[in-house]
């Protein structure tokens, strides 16, 4: 590895390029495959995520902001529901970008100066961890933020090491995709703002390019901030009650950092510590700045109580990071052949450990056999919602039984006689059961559902002018408030989906008070 001076920040000669060997891109893209492959061959194993169903609401929605996300996330479940929104057509895009992550990582290690083996390594790692896995098998914004957050890291490198300035626009572009994405990326603007104070990359500040960075990524952010304050900024109205209701799992200090250590892999602690490490003391602390970016990250994490994945798009940076720091320190060992085995042995470990805890993120199993498994492994994915419960972990709880309850709400319909239908709604309480509603309904003839909560709630109850509702979780003393009658028309049950779920299907009738003068006190935002 070699060093050359180049054109600094500044104009002047200050920057340092770091030469490395060529990048390994058929061993990246072949690492790329198998995680591309893998989702794509259990895309379909389980059944459509709580989230998913709403997401796909959100695609016939599009907007440039909802309640409580960005807007990106419904472009993406709208291009899926223009293939019929299957579970493959909306779980290759999520799968596309863990991909693209694997390579991306491997990358990075390359642009730090790792050679094969730690491009390789970073990539497998990235690829084993079982909080990417899980991640990245469904639709969700969480699969796509590691690309913006890595894709800025990366430019930051090349600017640390060019003084290539104009890549701060690739930075502000990135940046204001990944608000839009997901609006956890502003922590990780702070981060960097804060990082780059705190390191000699603040030099920067005296040139336009940062700033001009920033303002590309406002200007990418802003149809989402107008979004926002015309609707009073309802983002953080939600947010205040999902902190004052308390449905986040809170974590002490020890707590949330031993999380970060399972979700990543307890294997894999080592490796990313030591890129911390290495990135605040290592080349001379050349990338101290990204070593800032991760503890300013972290510290903001816990302080807002952050749920323990969030510090999750980051860790890809350690990792490259790690990975050469320790390709660096066996390349110290003699005689060449002493340098191999050990090589070897780390690949292996990651690999198998990888596969040891790939079921506990990833629907290989059917459910009683994963209960067993996670059983006899010790090992269970922590949870990050106090209500949620039932014989599987969210992630995969909440991809059974949507089916099975909109047969039993239709089964309900179908038994009213015409004129009674014509003044029925199908009233849902959370979008889960909307989204499954609106999702698997047509084929049993049900109309689409109406629900206050979150976004559904800005939708309103359409122009329903009936008395009657088929309603779904709720109890039945608040009904009564509401309706003349109420019959518990049945009791949904499915033995591996959320319990919450697992409650009486009521049918009211007479409406006491018409439905839209109802609507504004059933807002349920959380």
């Amino acid at each position: 590895m070699t060093a050359t001076a180049t054109p600094g920040m500044t104009g002047k000669t200050d920057a340092v390029v770091w030469s490395a060997p060529a990048p390994a891109v058929r061993l990246l893209a072949g690492l790329g495959a198998i995680k591309l492959l893998l989702h794509l061959a259990l895309a379909g194993r389980y059944g459509y995520f709580r989230d998913e169903l709403y997401f796909l609401d959100c695609g016939r929605h599009l907007d440039w902001g909802y309640v409580d996300h960005a807007p990106l996330i419904g472009l993406w479940a709208s291009l899926a529901l223009l293939f019929g929104g299957s579970l493959p057509a909306l779980r290759v895009l999520p799968a596309l970008a863990g991909a693209l992550l694997v390579v991306l990582t491997g990358l990075l290690a390359w642009r730090l100066g790792g050679g094969r083996f730690a491009q390789g390594l970073a990539a497998l790692a990235v690829l084993a961890a079982p909080i990417n896995l899980g991640i990245d098998s469904i639709l969700s914004m969480n699969a796509f933020e590691p690309l913006f957050w890595i894709g800025c890291v990366y430019a930051l490198v090349r600017i640390i090491q060019t003084g290539t300035s104009p890549l701060w626009v690739a930075v502000g572009l990135l940046l204001g995709l990944g608000l839009m994405n997901k609006h956890s990326t502003v922590f990780f603007a702070i981060a960097v703002a804060a990082a780059l104070l705190l390191s000699p990359e603040r030099r920067a500040l005296r040139t336009r390019w940062p700033w001009l960075a920033a303002a590309v990524a406002f200007a990418v952010f802003l149809p989402n901030l107008l979004w926002q304050i015309g609707h009073d900024f309802a983002t953080l109205e939600d947010l205040r009650n999902v902190a004052r209701e308390g449905k986040n799992i809170v974590l002490g200090p020890l707590p949330f950092i031993g999380q970060q250590i399972v979700l990543l892999h307890p294997v894999l602690f080592p490796l990313w510590l030591g890129g911390l490490l290495a990135l605040f003391f290592g080349r001379r602390g050349r990338y101290r700045m990204l070593g800032w970016v991760y503890l300013i990250l972290f510290l903001l994490m816990f302080v807002m109580k952050g749920k323990n994945y969030y510090l999750a798009p980051i860790y890809p940076m350690l990792l490259a990071a790690g990975s050469v720091a320790l390709e660096t320190g066996l390349a110290r060992l003699r005689p060449t052949t002493g340098r191999l085995w050990p090589k070897a042995v780390i690949v292996v470990l990651v690999a198998a450990a990888g596969a040891l805890t790939a079921p506990l993120a990833l629907p290989l199993l059917p459910p009683e056999r994963y209960v067993a498994y996670e059983r006899w492994l010790g090992l269970a994915p922590p949870k990050t919602e106090v209500h949620h419960d039932g014989p599987l972990p969210q992630l995969f709880g909440d991809q059974f039984g949507w089916e099975e309850l909109v047969a039993e709400v239709a089964r309900i319909y179908d038994a009213l006689t015409p004129e009674e239908r014509a003044r029925t709604a199908i009233f849902a309480n959370n979008y889960g059961e909307a989204g499954a509603i609106n999702l698997f309904g047509p084929r049993y003839g049900l109309p689409r559902a109406i629900c206050p909560h979150q976004t559904h709630f800005l939708w309103g109850p359409r122009d329903f002018r009936g008395d009657m509702a088929i309603v779904l979780q709720t109890s039945r003393r608040d009904l009564e408030t509401d309706c003349a009658s109420v019959e518990e028309a049945a009791v949904h049950f499915h033995p591996w989906g959320m319990a919450e779920e697992n409650r009486p299907i009521y049918l009211c009738r007479g409406l006491r008070t018409p439905l839209p003068d109802l609507w504004p006190r059933l807002k349920h935002w959380n």
